[in-house]
């Protein structure tokens, strides 16, 4: 058992969480024991109480309590191999790589991480994405299981330290593309709802659902936090359904759905929001069209542009529509050539 240490943070460890930190360093310490040393307050940064999942800067110092020695590593359950089609399909999904990132257009119905009930998920199947390199690469932000679109992953620390950086102080530029029921009016506007997780969860509760709260209560209730997003319509099909252009502002769970629920013109296709089972008769609401058209959420992040984590350069990753999306716009003849790229940049 080793004695009580204390290390400082390196540079290019700035923005890691502290349990991957500590398992990077310490291997033989499992994640059991680094949540309960954090939940006693064994192990500390700069003195202060942390969780295990706070992120570290350049120059803290962490304290660290007695450890096992290194020798015997604990057994755990051996990582999944990833099958043969999942990793034609993974890479397959690669839209850009270079020596430090890789951007995958997500498929619907893939989630970014795991869970309890999520044994296949991009974190995992990451494991065919080293390219060459002894690591494989690491999530730098996420999307929810049912959206699509650009997601970024770090091929080396450098690298996940700057997207994380510039992805928590807003330094990245993010465009989504849904479709939504009936036509938002104004046609052009930012959503300022608080948003709040709703009690309950498992089958009888509300689960991750968030709710969505007016700004003025944003400080006297529990848990809520600012939320902000800029919508444009790009065009309609009647007054059933439109082509909008959405720019998170702040990054909340389930930000754009609930917002776009809020207003009166859920996403299409969105069980939790929009009411699914409702279909959308013309009159603004329902996130039901008919057909297989709704049968999946029409939420797709079309577009990220940010500053290259090494070598400074403006970089811009586009996505192209899943499937489901490109039949509801081709039906429409809704074409991504006309409208542009970035609908807000004049804004920015």
């Amino acid at each position: 058992m080793s004695g009580v240490q204390t290390i400082k943070v390196a540079t290019e460890d700035a923005g890691q969480r502290l349990d991957r930190w500590l398992r990077r360093m310490f291997p033989q310490v499992p994640q059991g024991r680094i949540e309960k040393m954090c939940r006693k307050g064994e192990c500390r940064v700069d003195g202060g109480r942390v969780k295990a999942a706070t992120r570290l800067e350049a120059g803290q110092l962490v304290r660290i309590p007695p450890l096992p020695e290194p020798g015997i590593v604990p057994v755990n359950k051996p990582e999944p191999q990833v099958s043969d089609a999942d990793d034609r399909m993974i890479r397959e999904c690669v839209i850009f790589r270079d020596d430090h990132i890789i951007a995958l257009n997500k498929p619907p119905g893939l989630a970014t991480q795991g869970g309890s009930k999520q044994s296949r998920h991009v974190d995992g199947l990451s494991e065919a994405l080293r390219f060459g390199l002894a690591e494989k690469p690491r999530l730098v932000h996420r999307l929810d299981k049912d959206t699509s679109g650009v997601l970024i992953l770090a091929r080396t620390r450098a690298a996940a330290s700057g997207m994380t950086a510039a992805i928590r102080h807003r330094q990245t530029r993010k465009i989504y593309w849904a479709a939504v029921a009936g036509v938002p009016l104004p046609m052009r506007g930012v959503i300022k709802y608080a948003l709040v997780k709703a009690p309950g969860h498992g089958s009888r509760g509300e689960g991750e659902k968030m709710i969505c709260l007016h700004p003025k209560d944003t400080g006297t209730t529990p848990g809520a936090k600012r939320a902000e997003t800029d919508y444009t319509v790009l065009t309609r099909a009647g007054g059933r359904t439109s082509w909008v252009a959405l720019e998170p502002i702040t990054g909340r769970t389930h930000q754009l759905r609930a917002h776009m629920a809020e207003i009166g013109h859920p996403i299409i296709g969105d069980g939790k929001y929009g009411g699914s089972g409702q279909e959308n008769l013309g009159d603004g609401w329902g996130a039901q069209l008919g057909g297989d058209m709704s049968r999946k959420l029409h939420l797709h992040a079309r577009m990220m542009r940010f500053e290259h984590p090494v070598t400074g350069k403006s970089t811009t990753i586009v996505a192209p529509l899943p499937e489901h999306m490109q039949q509801t716009w081709d039906t429409f003849q809704w074409h991504a050539d006309d409208v542009p790229e970035d609908p807000f940049e004049e804004d920015a």
